[in-house]
């Protein structure tokens, strides 16, 4: 991969596009935050989960080969599961109100955990290298939260422990927001015992009725930002290549992520890049379950909630492809449509192609990808394969395969005889077609009349005509009736 252009990320910290040098190129490593297991997971959450997979899959294709990652490769990805909160206890509260507390919440967070996972391969994402829950990572959440204590950036008042955020000099500077939108953004939570209106939660006492851990400030259980700190440096160091997650974290989460981890371990930085999925609505409206337009993977999969049909998770990964990260991104039936259209155009011949033949995964769509994930042209690549392809359809396949956008051994459309025939058929005419328009161009009538008659003695019909937007001559072709 020496020949493909450097990767290049939009780091948010730095507001700037960088070329990704990575730490240690035996071992890339990128965590992503992942779910609270509450509730089945929404399309919302889907993003992040189909963004960064497509990384992750760069990444092990920019980086092949053998290294010091866990499986032995060049690229560690771990992804969290939030599996204490205090939406998790309502929920367990709710569905499980006879079951004690801690078999109630373990009864919630162990179906919809599952459920999440099934839901990320139908929508052909790999397993991430590690996806550890916060629950099994107390003790390193202790651990960090003590070093703070000891540094002099954390205090312990009215039974919470708390982050002080005036002890970091440099406090804000991935959401880069003024002091008094940080304190106007914290005026709910603030408490008479905080030093700083901004000062976040690192443990928090828990009551009888709620779940909790000993720890040296009491039985207690911690707060949301500890647990990502305590999580990416147990699987990934106290510093690592990407952080990546949705637009929405970048305050407090992933801000409160870094300082809690700067401080602790006296770093620079948490993560060198940080990467943001741009924010999701459906059918032009900001998905709500008042506006009844709140839709869950599950659902968007197994009913006809959305649409009137079910959706195969092929076709919701390319509709979520089909806008860049970092856009925002309107969720529509028409958009669905058009990613099924393509699919079933591009599926008809890769599923002509010879398994036994394996080209790389084509050039282009790499170097489209290492361009900040520039999925537009990724796209329009894959479009120029499909219509490259003619007798030659193995590299479409594997590129589509290596995408997550395609499987040999998935039946995602049914391939009818005639479907394909005339998949092969258009290939075949529209060589043709295009040569008949050079001759055309080159004003060489008589054999664009020949093309043409040929055509028309097979029983294919040409209709020429004129593209809307740029004028030119565009010929399509229909079987002669």
């Amino acid at each position: 991969m020496d020949d493909l252009p450097a990767l290049k990320l939009y780091n948010t910290l730095t507001r700037e596009k960088v070329d990704f040098q990575p730490i240690d190129p035996t071992n890339v490593r990128m965590y992503v935050c992942g779910p609270t297991v509450y509730d089945f997971a929404h399309i919302g959450n889907a993003r992040p989960v189909i963004v960064f997979d497509v990384l992750y899959r760069l990444l092990k294709q920019l980086y092949p080969g053998s290294g010091t990652a866990k499986d032995g490769t060049r690229v560690t990805y771990a992804r969290n599961i939030t599996d204490v909160d205090d939406k998790i206890n309502a929920r367990a509260l709710r569905d499980f109100p006879d079951l004690p507390l801690n078999d109630a919440i373990r009864a919630v967070t162990e179906k919809t955990e599952t459920q999440f996972r099934d839901d990320a391969k139908a929508l052909g994402c790999l397993e991430p290298t590690h996806q550890p829950r916060a629950t099994d990572n107390i003790e390193q959440m202790i651990q960090i939260i003590e070093t703070l204590i000891t540094k002099g950036h954390a205090y312990v008042a009215a039974g919470e422990v708390l982050f002080d955020t005036k002890s970091m000099a440099d406090y804000g500077q991935l959401s880069k927001r003024p002091l008094d939108e940080q304190q106007a953004g914290a005026r709910i939570a603030v408490e008479g015992h905080k030093k700083s209106p901004q000062d976040f939660v690192l443990w928090k006492l828990s009551s009888d009725t709620e779940p909790g851990w000993e720890s040296p400030w009491g039985r207690g259980r911690p707060g949301w930002h500890i647990e990502c700190s305590a999580m990416s440096e147990r699987y990934l160091g106290q510093t690592f290549d990407i952080h990546g997650g949705g637009l929405d974290l970048i305050f407090p989460h992933h801000e409160n992520e870094i300082a809690q981890s700067r401080c602790a371990h006296g770093t620079p930085v948490m993560a060198n890049v940080w990467m943001h999925n741009g924010f999701l609505q459906v059918e032009g409206r900001k998905m709500s379950k008042s506006d009844g337009n709140f839709v869950t993977i599950q659902e968007l999969l197994h009913t006809e909630k959305f649409g009137g049909r079910k959706w195969p998770g092929e076709v919701l990964r390319l509709a979520m492809l089909m806008t860049h990260y970092r856009e925002p991104i309107d969720f529509s039936v028409k958009r669905l449509e058009e990613a099924s259209r393509i699919l079933k155009r591009w599926y008809l011949l890769a599923d002509q192609s010879d398994p036994n033949i394996k080209p790389s995964v084509d050039h282009k769509v790499i170097a489209a990808l290492s361009d900040d994930l520039d999925t537009s042209t990724m796209i329009a690549r894959l479009h120029a394969l499909y219509k490259e392809a003619d007798d030659f359809p193995e590299t479409l396949a594997v590129t589509l395969e290596h995408l997550g956008l395609w499987s040999r051994s998935t039946d995602v459309f049914p391939k009818h005889e005639g479907a394909v025939n005339k998949i092969m058929d258009d290939l075949k005419f529209r060589k043709q077609i295009e040569a008949r328009l050079e001759m055309l161009k080159a004003k060489n009538f008589a054999e664009a009349d020949r093309i043409r008659d040929d055509l028309l003695s097979k029983g294919i019909q040409l209709k020429d005509g004129k593209d809307a937007t740029t004028g030119e001559r565009v010929t399509t072709w229909e079987v002669k009736r």
